[in-house]
């Protein structure tokens, strides 16, 4: 079974940047579409970028459009999300995502329905 294990968050200041990984064990991503998810205290989850297996085309929600990028290495068996000129509004646990459905999964991400798999998530608190 698909095991995902997110790292990489911390405390920035605004304007930073951070790279967050979501290492997979137990099977190849090389068939997942993969996701980036974030939640705050009070706020619903928010999807924030997906990418497919195939192809590699990549979605972002409209909040980090520009600033936010989604990589995967099919070699290393992980999943990256390059966070750019972070705001204060970024700071959220962030979660890695999978799903077996590919684009069909990543046109629609943003609610989360047809996550296959969730990792535990990494904090990212952004403060000056």
């Amino acid at each position: 079974q698909l095991q995902l294990v997110e790292s990489g968050g911390g405390l920035v200041k605004p304007g930073e940047s951070l790279r967050l990984s979501c290492t997979a064990s137990g099977e190849s991503l090389d068939s997942y579409a993969m996701s980036w998810f974030r939640q705050s205290p009070g706020k619903e989850r928010e999807g924030v970028a997906c990418i497919s297996a195939l192809a590699g085309r990549r979605k972002y929600g409209d909040s980090v459009k520009g600033r936010f990028t989604i990589s995967r290495d099919s070699e290393k068996n992980m999943v990256f999300l390059e966070t750019n000129d972070v705001k204060v509004e970024d700071t959220a646990v962030y979660y890695c995502g999978a799903s077996l459905a590919d684009w069909m999964y990543c046109s629609a991400f943003e609610d989360g329905d047809g996550t296959d798999y969730w990792g535990k998530g990494t904090s990212v608190t952004v403060s000056s």
